[in-house]
Order: C-alpha cells, then sequence, then structure tokens
C-alpha cells in the first residue's frame, strides 16, 4: 500500500476556477483526483514515447464490406499477428457500412505500426487508434 502525500499548488484564481468548471462537468468529486488523473495521463504519454514500452491499443475502422475485399484481409493480417492481436468486434452500422474494432498488446513501436498498417488498408473510410501505457500507474 502506498503512502499519500499532501502537496501545496499555487494556482491563479482564474485558473482555479476553469479548473473546477472543467472536472465538475467531468464528474469528479474533488480537485485531488482529477490531479492524479493529469499525472497519471501524462506519466503514460511519456511512457509511450519508448518503442520498447509496453502498451495496448485500439484500432477503430469503418469500412464498406460491399467494396472491398477488406473483410478477409483484416482476417488474415489478424492470424499473422497473434501475439499482437488479442481481440477484435465487428459490427454492422447500416446496410454498407461496418465497425471494426481491433485489440493490440505489445511494445508501442510494434503496435503503433500494426495499427498504422491496418489502418491505412484500401477499403477504410475512416480510422482512429488509442495507444494506452500499460503497467504499473500509481
Amino acid at each position: 500500500m502506498s503512502k499519500t502525500e499532501r502537496v501545496g499548488v499555487s494556482l491563479d484564481k482564474k485558473l482555479l476556477t476553469m479548473f473546477d468548471e472543467l472536472i465538475a462537468k467531468q464528474g469528479y468529486e474533488n480537485r485531488s483526483e482529477a490531479v492524479r488523473d493529469l499525472i497519471r495521463n501524462r506519466l503514460s504519454e511519456e511512457r509511450l514515447t519508448n518503442p520498447a514500452a509496453q502498451a495496448t491499443a485500439g484500432v477503430f475502422l469503418i469500412y464498406d464490406h460491399h467494396e472491398t475485399a477488406l473483410p478477409q484481409k483484416l482476417v488474415d493480417l489478424q492470424h499473422n499477428h497473434l501475439l499482437q492481436v488479442i481481440a477484435s468486434t465487428h459490427v454492422h452500422l447500416d446496410h454498407h457500412n461496418c465497425l471494426e474494432v481491433i485489440i493490440l498488446k505489445g511494445k508501442v513501436g510494434e503496435i503503433e505500426n500494426l495499427g498504422n498498417n491496418i489502418a491505412s488498408m484500401k477499403g477504410v473510410k475512416l480510422s482512429r487508434m488509442n495507444v494506452m501505457a500499460t503497467g504499473e500507474l500509481a
């Protein structure tokens, strides 16, 4: 169990008011938890600058499954990267458009490359990748 240490921070009144409004809108019960989350997020961002750090990612794709051979290419790619691909979900949004979410894990550099290769496949209409550091974050 970690010890909690109190720290003091001096802030401009206007900045603090804006921060309080933001965290109230986001549902935080107190400033401390909001500040802890900001610190965790910044530490995670820093960790992601190391290509060898462990991470997980969600690759979100929207594509028309009637137009291309993309669905089979996505299945083949996932089978060829069994160590990085840990799950995928396929959702039919309407008659033409599908949403595919592929979850990756591994070293930052490897999963970013794989995610970019997936997102740039011919037939993908929209894509977004969200990478998060894994491991110990207080």
